[in-house]
């Protein structure tokens, strides 16, 4: 098994010649000369990870031996950072690992480090104040994306074929689409949770990876995927066909390319989704292209609204925990602007978002009794420069002065906050907030030399699907993955 230049799947871990301490310490090399470049590492523990890998005896599990990045985001382990990439919490370590870290290591997976992600994951860059920008190995000019932009930087520069990421509104597909990589957002219910936070933002955010191969996402999500009796959120089961996914010999696959708000949309994502569409044809499967399914505009406003809610709520706590108010100068200005927006929301119209979500739900499963599987571009637009400004002057004064708004000028303020950076990438949200699956693959390079992805999704419960999708993809070449990467 080739080590040195990411040659190989996750799933071939056992194989290789070296030992795992070896290959960890021949990480920490690479980790010195690539992390001060991309900056995707906030924590990073590699004697832990040989300690913990010894412990384990002869354990065994798909992944074993193989150390992973974990999201500095919701993804706890015990005694390591847990910052949410917030001054608040700036020196705090987690006193106990959660339930999906657990899973993680159940299946052989050894967390090692910990990734960078922008301040509470509201950001489809990854800039937090704390640590810096993130930065994409594509090119160091441009971002890597976010949420999970570090965790993505961490397997484009071929540091680790996966590492753990979460999606709560595009926080996988998009650092997946702007990183040449593959990133699955699992159906909502599918993934363990708890027992420190089990809703995640109503059941819209979610915990899996980013990887470089089908094989290692159908691997992974088999051997998390399960359900809790304890779980809010329960997903159907009626699908699932463990490790013997769905083989259908002509799927029926909605596509289209308008943005769901209106904005511009780049002819490199566009021509992404028609060269998909033409090499799904070719292989006989039955394309048609239809409007957008739901009401776009509605969803983002109820998804703004839900995000103020839970930062208030969050805060709240938070407040309680550190027996002080709050200020502006506690955190970013977004997320100051949020909070605000929250603390002036009343109860009835939180309860109108999450209805507004489950008659969207409600329009996509009756989308998926007609089609197998929705086809869109991931993102709009390649990754933005690192230096972009997605906001205005008079934005950032807003932000500043939010506490004294009403709530209907705080809900405006947080669209235009968000304006820009939607544009950009408009079309994830919708899998969050109806609970589908849904999934990027890698099939697109731009004239500048930077990856779009192409956006799949399916109805609850048929990742199998997807997985069927993606392979088509991956078997017939189409994988545009990053240079460090290449088929055995």
């Amino acid at each position: 098994m080739i080590i040195k230049d990411g040659l190989y799947y996750a799933t071939q871990f056992q194989t290789m010649k070296m030992s795992v301490p070896e290959w960890i310490d021949e990480r920490d090399r690479w980790f010195k000369q690539v992390n001060p470049e991309i900056n995707a590492f906030v924590e990073w523990h590699p004697e832990e990870a040989k300690k913990q890998y010894e412990s384990k005896g002869a354990a065994t599990g798909p992944f074993f031996g193989l150390p992973i990045p974990l999201k500095m985001l919701g993804q706890d382990k015990k005694g390591m950072k847990s910052t949410s990439g917030s001054r608040l919490f700036q020196e705090n370590h987690a006193n106990l690992t959660d339930n999906f870290v657990k899973h993680i290591e159940r299946a052989g997976l050894i967390p090692l480090g910990k990734t960078n992600a922008p301040e509470f994951g509201f950001k489809n860059v990854s800039d937090p104040v704390i640590y810096g920008p993130a930065r994409n190995p594509w090119n160091l000019d441009y971002s890597p994306g976010g949420s999970s932009g570090g965790a993505a930087a961490a397997v484009a520069s071929g540091l680790f074929p996966i590492a753990g990421a979460s999606d709560g509104g595009g926080s996988i597909r998009i650092p997946a689409s702007f990183s040449g990589l593959i990133g699955l957002k699992p159906t909502r219910g599918s993934m363990p949770v708890g027992p420190n936070g089990w809703r995640g933002w109503q059941g819209a955010s979610i915990d899996f990876a980013l990887t470089v191969s089908m094989r290692d996402t159908q691997a992974l999500f088999y051997h998390l995927r399960g359900i809790s009796k304890a779980a809010p959120y329960q997903a159907p089961q009626e699908e699932w066909q463990h490790q013997a996914p769905a083989n259908k010999k002509k799927l029926k696959i909605a596509f289209l390319t308008e943005s769901p708000v209106g904005t511009p949309v780049s002819h490199s994502s566009v021509k992404a989704v028609q060269e998909a569409v033409s090499l799904l044809e070719e292989k006989g499967h039955e394309v048609t292209q239809i409007p957008y399914p739901v009401n776009g505009r509605q969803l983002i406003d109820s998804y703004y609204l839900m995000n103020g809610a839970e930062t208030a709520a969050m805060f709240e706590e938070i407040q309680r925990g550190l027996k002080r108010t709050l200020t502006k100068e506690d955190m970013e200005p977004m997320t100051w602007g949020i909070y605000q927006y929250g603390r002036q929301l009343p109860a009835s119209y939180y309860v109108q978002s999450l209805q507004i979500w489950d008659e969207a739900a409600y329009q996509m499963e009756q989308l998926f009794e007609q089609y197998d599987l929705f086809l869109t571009p991931t993102a709009a637009a390649i990754a933005p420069k690192i230096d972009e400004d997605l906001q205005s002057d008079q934005i950032r004064l807003d932000l500043a002065n939010a506490e004294g708004f009403s709530v209907n000028k705080l809900s405006e303020l947080v669209y235009e906050m968000f304006e820009k950076s939607l544009a950009i990438t408009p079309y994830t949200q919708l899998a969050n907030l109806t609970g589908q699956p849904a999934i990027s693959l890698p099939t697109y390079v731009s004239k500048e030399g930077l990856p779009i992805g192409i956006q799949f999704m399916a109805s609850k419960g048929r990742e199998d699907l997807l997985f069927q999708v993606g392979k088509l993809f991956e078997q017939e070449k189409k994988f545009k993955l990053p240079s460090t990467y290449h088929k055995l």
